[in-house]
């Protein structure tokens, strides 16, 4: 995103638009290129009265800002708009989580805080040293060097995004020690993040992850997602 300093008459109606508070204003509006994630909500509240905000698509690495922040810009690595993957909450059309396994989706940035990539690194290869395992269809995995150590490629570490999320799964065994290095390493992050771990529900309707995090200490929140019909689960090979 930039301003064109020529049409700009200073009113300041952007500023309050930037959900990283990346504009300021001096002579006349300016777009902190740093802090921008390229979001494009300034240019699309079109709340400019002169229209001299210009969205123009940036070249590799930082097109990824506008990848994982505007909504409405597809990732190149997984052709989904948004944050570029379906997420094993869809598990029930994808069928992504197997019976004693576990999910977890790290999500960075939300609401409106915002991250880097060297977060996301820190995070990753923390997790990749107990063990887990990558989702590879996510614009996250993609970006690794070495998916085996979560090592993120040299050059996007700096790069600011809105949000994203880094998914990943597991031997239910592994589930305390998973948990206890996600909290340790969560608190040498500078940006926030929330956590959702997906479980696949007994026959007698109960949730084996949740004696774990009872046991744990952890704060949950325990919600159903059902698929209701309106996708069909993918054809694996095999019997139906």
């Amino acid at each position: 995103m930039r301003i064109d300093k020529d049409v700009c008459i200073s009113c300041g109606e952007c500023v309050r638009y930037c959900p990283m508070n990346a504009i300021k204003m001096d002579d006349v509006a300016i777009i902190d290129q740093d802090e921008c994630v390229d979001c494009g909500v300034c240019h699309k509240a079109k709340v400019c009265p002169v229209d001299c905000i210009i969205y123009e698509e940036a070249p590799w690495p930082r097109i990824l800002r506008a990848e994982f922040s505007n909504p409405t810009h597809s990732h190149a690595s997984t052709g989904l708009p948004g944050r570029g993957t379906e997420e094993v909450k869809t598990n029930e059309v994808t069928g992504r989580l197997k019976p004693g396994w576990l999910a977890m989706a790290v999500e960075f940035g939300r609401p409106s805080t915002g991250a880097r990539f060297r977060d996301v690194e820190k995070v990753a290869m923390a997790l990749a040293g107990v063990g887990v395992k990558f989702e590879p269809v996510n614009p996250v995995t993609f970006l690794m060097a070495d998916k085996s150590t979560g090592k993120m490629r040299p050059e996007v570490l700096n790069e600011k995004f809105l949000s994203g999320i880094l998914e990943c799964v597991f031997p239910r065994e592994k589930g305390p020690e998973v948990l206890k290095t996600l909290q340790k390493v969560t608190r040498e992050i500078d940006t926030v993040c929330s956590v959702d771990m997906m479980d696949l529900v007994e026959p007698d309707e109960s949730i084996p992850m949740e004696k774990m995090l009872n046991q744990l200490g952890v704060f949950h929140r325990i919600n159903g997602k059902t698929n209701v019909g309106f996708g069909r689960p993918k054809y694996k090979g095999g019997n139906q």
